[in-house]
């Protein structure tokens, strides 16, 4: 299978090879769909990231707005008292590259300032018109993620001939409108957006086709962790019951050549990825 360079951000990459990348998600809001109000304080955020890099993380996505459907926007500066001192603790204690999911300028600038290397956009650059300028001012990582209409209204925009074919030919257009604003197109990854505008039936669909996104030729991210319809699937109603059903999908992920899988559980998904390597490869 072709695998490509994963952008880490600052001038790193990911070499491609058999095994596919773990990031670690450290959601800094009070209302997250998942973990919200679990990581009260810095110290509480370093001593989770301290346990993801030792279980195997690669990179750390600090999150600090909800996109869960439904959730309202969260204002700046709201936004940047929750993510800039985690991104600073982390950048100083943890040693390893950190991602900001944000979609606003103001957020990223300010984390890129305090040693942030990734942005993790899930309106893949067309909520604020000021990011994607900034962007490409920097040597920064971009993950463009798919999805449509907003948090509020993503579910209502689930409609496809083919789910795959669509979310494949709209990330095509927003790599296209990210290059001509002047991100370097090998610093650019894509995200499927499993559960953003998607059915439980599209997002699977999207899961057992996702080599098809290659066509793209750019590096996968995809973010399986405690999705809705892996509770679907298993009638596990908590998300922090979903860890084994999430597993069961970055086998798949990684089997399938994505590049990068973005989890709450890093440690089992490590585990997998080490499993699938071993049966594709033999062991280290």
């Amino acid at each position: 299978m072709t695998r490509y360079p994963m952008p880490l951000g600052r001038g790193q990459f990911l070499a491609p090879g058999e095994a596919c990348a773990v990031m670690g998600v450290l959601n800094v809001t009070p209302d997250s769909f998942s973990d919200g109000g679990g990581l009260n304080g810095v110290d509480a955020v370093v001593a989770c990231a301290r346990k993801m890099r030792d279980a195997g993380a690669v990179i750390l996505d600090v999150g600090g707005e909800s996109t869960r459907p439904g959730a309202d926007p969260v204002g700046v500066d709201e936004e940047l008292r929750r993510v800039v001192p985690a991104v600073h603790a982390l950048v100083d204690r943890v040693g390893l590259p950190v991602s900001v999911d944000t979609r606003k300028r103001a957020v990223f600038e300010e984390a890129w300032e305090a040693g942030a290397s990734m942005l993790n956009d899930v309106s893949a650059l067309t909520y604020d018109p000021e990011l994607a300028p900034f962007a490409s001012e920097t040597d920064a990582a971009v993950v463009l993620m798919h999805m449509r209409g907003d948090p509020r209204t993503m579910d209502d925009h689930a409609t496809y001939d083919d789910c795959v074919a669509g979310v494949r030919e709209e990330l095509r257009g927003r790599v296209d409108a990210a290059v001509a604003a002047g991100i370097s197109r090998d610093r650019i990854a894509v995200d499927p957006g499993l559960g953003f505008a998607k059915t439980h039936g599209q997002s699977l669909d999207l899961v057992r086709r996702v080599s098809e996104l290659h066509d793209l030729g750019l590096p996968l991210v995809a973010g399986p962790s405690r999705k809705r319809f892996v509770g679907e699937i298993t009638g596990r109603t908590a998300p922090c019951e979903r860890d084994a059903g999430t597993a069961a999908l970055v086998g798949h992920l990684a089997r399938a050549g994505v590049e990068m899988v973005r989890v709450h559980a890093v440690a089992a998904a490590v585990d997998v990825v080490r499993v699938e390597r071993a049966l594709l490869v033999g062991l280290p």
